[in-house]
Parts: C-alpha cells; structure tokens; sequence
C-alpha cells in the first residue's frame, strides 16, 4: 500500500473494515486452513499408531492383546476426532488424545516415542493456531 505522497507504508488496517494494528495472516479462510492443520495431524497420527502395530509386535516382541486394542482404540479416537475439527472442543479433545498416548508408553516405550513425537507437532499445531487466530 502507498500512502497519499506514494511513499509505501505498512499494512497495519488489517482485514478490510478491521481495526488498525490487527494482524492479517494471509490467507482466504484462516479458520478453515487452522482446522486443516489440526485434522491433518490427528489423521496422520492415527495412520501412523495402525502402521505401528506390527513392528512393534516383530522389534518389541511383548505387545499382546489388550495392548494392541489401546492402539487401535487411540487410532479410531484420533481418525473420529479429526473429522470433528469444527466442533471448539475438538482442540481440547487432540491434547487430551496426546496425553493418553504418552501414557500408552507404559505398554511399550515405541509407543511413548510415538506419543513424544506427536505432542509436539501438537504444539506446534497449537502455536500456529494461536499465532493465526489471535
């Protein structure tokens, strides 16, 4: 933007009718593109926790049953969860979801390696939706 003189300024307006100092992030529909993010993420994670299962049953060797259904159940929770994403609880619900793969750990430490990873691209999905949404 110029001003009057046509000397270029900071685009400090923010969206159009928005009030001065409030930030753009660029993009068309930052909700839609903050829901994206979160239910790509969950997505990815429950792919990840149903291709798990059978390295771990072969390298770890002690994975029996009932554990095998919580990595299941954590997979189903984060795929249904994913799809829920518009819902303002969802975000709650994903960091809840982090915190009960963490302590699958107790099951078999790949799956508390797998629970570290993905909390933290939960943060930082988290910080990204902060930083766009405000």
């Amino acid at each position: 933007m110029t001003g009057p003189d046509g000397t270029p300024r900071p685009d400090d307006a923010g969206e159009p009718g928005g009030a001065p100092g409030s930030r753009r992030s660029g993009l068309r529909d930052p909700q839609r593109a903050v829901r994206g993010l979160g239910a790509g993420t969950l997505a990815l994670e429950a792919l990840v926790l149903l291709l798990a299962i059978q390295p771990i049953r072969v390298v770890g060797g002690d994975l029996g049953g009932p554990a095998i259904g919580v990595v299941v159940a954590l997979a189903v929770a984060s795929a249904a969860l994913a799809g829920m994403m518009r819902r303002s609880w969802a975000w709650h619900a994903g960091t809840v979801l982090q915190g009960l793969l963490l302590l699958s750990g107790l099951l078999h430490w790949s799956l508390f390696v797998l629970g570290v990873m993905f909390a933290l691209v939960w943060a930082y999905a988290l910080h990204v939706r902060r930083v766009i949404l405000g």
